[in-house]
């Protein structure tokens, strides 16, 4: 299967200026997912998807690849990851290349290894699933099933359910989107305007350095699991 590997990095971080090339433990941000995605031995090609000319500039030092620069209005606050996707693979199309699949891999989940993105290929084919995500359990305290929605000034289970499960052992697992890892078919992003097919596979980081910088404390906590 021949799958895109595609690192989005825009400019313009409002939560932590810069911070797609702000050093982290002596390196860009940047470079942690390079490192990973480049080892990786499933991923048919890595490109970065950026419109701005100081994380090119990095992406190249980094040797990874610049196939193009994002268009602007692509690399807004609120342009959904979707459209930056279907944006590359039109690129590569409109240029003689098809990919089987994306696997869209966020620089701001630096902690995943070569071998988890190659894990997760590997579950995804032989899964014959229509895209996979990289998920983490949720604490029993947020089960779904011990949360409450307010109606009419009374609080209902947020299942729908009328009896709340008293055990915690009796808790079905829920999990939680963690951003590290999204694989798609094509097919499904240029049909279904999608990251997420009918068929959602999952791959469990539960117990894995984690963490998603988004605001300045993420940062930090970033710094501590890299001491550890």
């Amino acid at each position: 299967m021949k799958i895109l590997g595609l690192i989005p990095a825009r400019g313009g971080s409002k939560g932590i200026p810069g911070k797609n090339i702000k050093l982290l433990g002596g390196k860009p941000l940047l470079e942690y997912t390079v490192e990973a995605a480049k080892a990786s031995k499933l991923l048919s090609r890595v490109i970065l998807s950026s419109d701005d000319k100081e994380i090119i500039a990095v992406a190249k030092q980094l040797n990874l690849e610049v196939a193009f620069i994002r268009p602007s209005d692509l690399a807004q606050d609120n342009t959904p990851s979707i459209e930056v996707v279907k944006q590359a693979l039109k690129f590569f199309e409109e240029n003689g290349e098809k990919f089987d699949a994306v696997c869209l891999l966020q620089v701001t989940t630096p902690f995943r290894k070569n071998e988890l993105i190659d894990s997760a290929i590997g579950k995804f084919i032989k899964g014959n699933f229509d895209s996979l995500i990289s998920v983490r359990e949720v604490p029993a305290e947020y089960n779904p099933h011990w949360v409450f929605e307010e109606k009419e000034g009374s609080l209902r289970i947020s299942t729908g359910e009328n009896e709340i499960i008293s055990r915690r052992q009796e808790l079905p697992k829920a999990y939680h989107r963690d951003g590290a890892i999204y694989i798609t078919r094509t097919s499904v992003i240029l049909q279904n305007n999608s990251l997420y097919g009918k068929n959602l596979g999952l791959i469990d980081t539960t117990g894995s350095p984690y963490v998603n910088i988004d605001e300045p404390a993420d940062w930090k906590s970033a710094e501590e699991l890299l001491k550890k």
